[in-house]
């Protein structure tokens, strides 16, 4: 039986790859919770400095498998939408507060929560194929997996409400100007290689610092300037007693490269 979910190490970066390319690597349960299971271990995971999110084939996710879905609405047991309390909060509260970098290596097309899962990376690489779709409201339903969180953040509020009510398919070069590309490379054979890469760069960094730069911008993005300056106090008191700054401050007095150890 295929895994829903291909856990690659490299080093210290670990690919962890959407893994049903004949379904346009949908979300059904096993992968959401392979995915959301997998993050929960990274937390932890001190050999792990950076992660990769891809998907297998040549597109990154079609969003939330409709077909196990209909089923579920047919049914006469449970609820069908308890999913997003079940799988897609946890996920996307574990992207978004995983104290590592993610980089998503978006290929070909990220719809629905498969778009959200890549806005919640800290940086995004795409292709020419790369498109956007924000579909929920073709089904009827309204955003998850933190979309009405980092849509707004990425493009501004008014540009969201375009993308999430006419739900219209945003292609690549549009995307980076939105800002929901970091990078757009010329060959989507590149977009891995070119993510792992980055991802190689961020894990040989201060990863601790990084962490708390994830941190200090999650603050400030919806509390108030006293908000940011107690959280800034805070991550300074927290990177300040590092192996990290310690050795790079010597590093950059000696006029060296530092060596990062994440701790």
């Amino acid at each position: 039986m295929t895994e829903p979910l291909l856990v690659d190490r490299t080093d210290a970066v670990v690919t962890l790859t959407l893994n049903r390319p004949t379904a346009m690597n949908a979300l059904d349960v096993a992968l959401k919770e392979a995915l959301r299971d997998t993050l929960a271990e990274l937390e932890t995971d001190r050999t792990c400095r950076a992660v990769v999110l891809a998907g297998a084939g040549g597109q990154f996710s079609a969003g939330q498998d409709l077909r196990e879905h209909v089923e579920t609405l047919e049914s006469t047991k449970g609820d069908p939408l308890a999913t997003v309390g079940a799988h897609y909060n946890p996920i996307a509260a574990r992207l978004a507060n995983l104290p590592k970098p993610v980089v998503a290596a978006v290929r070909g097309m990220a719809a629905g929560a498969g778009a959200s899962l890549a806005f919640l990376a800290d940086i995004r690489i795409g292709g020419p194929r790369t498109k956007f779709l924000m579909a929920f409201a073709k089904v009827g339903l309204a955003a998850d997996t933190g979309a009405s969180w980092t849509l707004p953040r990425l493009v501004g509020h008014a540009k969201a409400v375009e993308l999430l009510m006419l739900a219209e398919p945003v292609g690549a070069e549009e995307a980076r100007q939105l800002g929901l590309l970091n990078q757009l490379v010329a060959d989507d054979e590149q977009v891995l290689p070119t993510a792992q890469e980055l991802a190689a760069r961020l894990a040989a960094g201060p990863t601790v610092a990084y962490g708390a730069i994830k941190r200090q911008l999650s603050i400030a993005d919806a509390g108030t300037l006293a908000d940011a300056l107690a959280a800034e106090a805070q991550a300074q008191t927290i990177c300040g007693g590092t192996a990290d700054h310690r050795a790079a401050t010597h590093a950059f007095v000696r006029k060296e490269q530092p060596v990062y150890e994440g701790r």
